[in-house]
């Protein structure tokens, strides 16, 4: 075992001595020693319960016969800091988790992990070192957050946020905005809708690392309970047979991940963490083949924010394993890939029927014939540039109109919010990539207050950092190269004509390319926003987004 490291032997009696300071007996030193990492915090609404998941886990750990040590794990709350400088750290978080977690784990010659994650930036984080370390894993996520109706109406963490633009134009009022307030995240658990923690915990079970359910079944309900202590025994069963995340994550895995992420709709951060896990496992995942991916894969669900539908719908419905189902009546998944189950896919998804239509759609009548995300390209983004065409309203696929030019999302904001954009505009917000933000921020607050002021049908916005997804209406973020590194969008200027074509995966900037040598011969990149700390660190580090904004080797 790993574990003989820091206990087998005459001179590791001292090591024996400290884990015998924590009330280990001999026999419980002499078993595996399981690693519990748990990203249970006070902070954030879908972690506050992780203590009960990290408890039912140990259960099943010691059930099995392993000894399980917990450690815990940092999380940033992407909705509380939205919209401020605090979200300049969510991303650069996940490679901060990543890399405690392979510290931790190397230290103590832990033999296997159990990865307790639910929000955000924590899921990704933890699955990069679940690929870099290589030991027997299992994830087991705390589950989404319920949605209630409301006033005739389903609320969610997206609903808070464009009340606020619907109280600037007048549509709602203080009164109402509170009721919204009060009861749009009524508990625990990951924000209900398919925003960006959900579509990670659902990806997690199509890459094979997570049981099924793990992505649907809700924080509050004994299943999840159940379910994490399932998760206990089957480490100690991946750990008999030495089943290891890169006998998981293999370039298939991805491909189906990439399939199931387009059938649901999933948040567009997820094009930035595939490649990022992909590169901790060693496989080359270019997303140029996203494209190629969603031209054959049906849209079958529309969850918030691109339809009524949340979370607890699609586990309603069956859940991510009756979409694979689904989607396997057309031979759109690799089915014979191993899994956490001991199974393989399609063993896993065999009599995983979809129990609502209505909230999966029949393969044979999606939403739509492709998929719900789009890579563009253009020379306004000669890499990329991503977006969730699911939520896009169909006036909007097509569309060209004047730059609005931003340098950062602070000054979009208080444009929106000041009746400065009209009808037709291009909002481009710059400088918020990986390195220029730093941290490539997710910029909700701006999205949510054009769809709250009723503009989601007649704006656009496009930037080099990234979108929550809650988001909705034709968002383009990713763009890159980012302005910091000299990507076209630095040189784009007041007035400027945009044209997006997200049917034919176009973005441009209508000039003649004289004209942008032009401006390139003239542009001088600015002095950084942060010089101090791991934020200035992290901007010197970081890579693009089109390769998943992973650090430099």
């Amino acid at each position: 075992m790993r574990s003989d490291s820091v206990k087998k032997g005459l001179e590791k009696a001292p090591h024996r001595s400290l884990f015998k300071a924590m009330g280990l007996t001999d026999e419980e030193i002499n078993r595996p020693l399981i690693g519990v990492v748990n990203a249970k915090n006070e902070v954030i609404p879908g972690h506050i319960h992780l203590d009960k998941i990290a408890e039912a886990v140990k259960a099943g750990v010691r059930m099995a016969g392993g000894t399980p040590l917990e450690f815990p794990a940092i999380g940033v709350c992407d909705g509380i800091a939205m919209g401020h400088i605090g979200m300049k750290y969510s991303l650069a978080s996940r490679e901060l988790i990543a890399d405690s977690i392979e510290a931790m784990t190397i230290a103590h010659g832990l033999d296997a992990l159990v990865l307790i994650p639910n929000c955000d930036k924590i899921v990704p984080g933890m699955l990069m070192a679940a690929a870099r370390l290589d030991i027997p894993t299992v994830v087991i996520s705390g589950g989404p957050m319920l949605s209630i109706r409301k006033n005739n109406k389903d609320l969610d963490l997206s609903s808070v946020f464009e009340a606020v633009g619907e109280v600037q134009v007048g549509k709602m009022s203080d009164e109402e905005l509170l009721m919204v307030e009060d009861y749009a995240c009524p508990g625990c658990g990951s924000c209900s809708g398919m925003f960006t923690a959900n579509s990670m915990n659902c990806l997690s079970e199509v890459l094979g690392l997570a049981l099924p359910g793990n992505g649907t079944t809700p924080a509050v309900y004994a299943e999840r309970i159940r379910l994490a202590k399932m998760a206990g025994i089957k480490i100690m069963e991946l750990l008999a047979n030495d089943t290891k995340p890169s006998d998981i994550l293999t370039p298939k895995a991805f491909e189906n991940a990439l399939t199931v992420d387009m059938a649901l709709g999933c948040s567009t951060n997820s094009m930035l963490h595939l490649p990022a896990i992909a590169h901790e496992a060693g496989v080359k995942l270019n997303l140029d083949i996203a494209n190629d991916i969603s031209s054959k894969t049906p849209n079958l669900c529309k969850l918030a924010p691109a339809g009524p539908h949340h979370i607890q719908d699609l586990y309603q419905a069956g859940g991510v394993q009756a979409v694979m189902n689904e989607l396997s009546k057309k031979n759109l998944l690799h089915l014979d890939l191993p899994t956490v189950t001991g199974k393989s896919v399609g063993e896993n998804i065999k009599n995983s029927a979809v129990q609502d239509y209505n909230i999966i759609k029949p393969i044979d009548k999606p939403y739509s014939i492709t998929g719900g995300i789009a890579v563009l390209k253009g020379n306004l983004a000669p890499d990329c540039a991503v977006v969730k065409r699911s939520a896009v309203a169909q006036e909007m696929l097509v569309h060209k109109g004047p730059a609005r030019v931003f340098d950062s999302e602070e000054s979009a904001i208080k444009a929106i919010l000041g009746g400065q954009i009209h009808k037709g505009d291009v909002i481009v917000i710059r400088y918020e990539g990986p390195k220029g933000g730093p941290g490539m921020r997710e910029m909700l607050s701006p999205t949510s207050a054009i769809c709250g002021m009723g503009l989601d049908k007649d704006v656009a916005l496009l930037t080099d950092g990234r979108f929550s997804g809650a988001t909705r209406g034709a968002a383009i973020g990713h763009v890159s190269p980012e302005a910091m590194e000299g990507g076209p969008i630095a040189i784009v200027r007041e007035g400027d004509i945009i044209s997006i074509n997200i049917p034919e995966g176009r973005l441009d900037v209508e000039l003649p390319q004289e004209e942008i040598d032009r401006r390139f011969a003239e542009w001088k990149a600015p002095e950084p926003k942060v010089k101090k700390g791991y934020l200035a660190r992290y901007a010197k580090l970081v890579t693009s987004a089109s390769t998943g904004a992973v650090l430099k080797n």
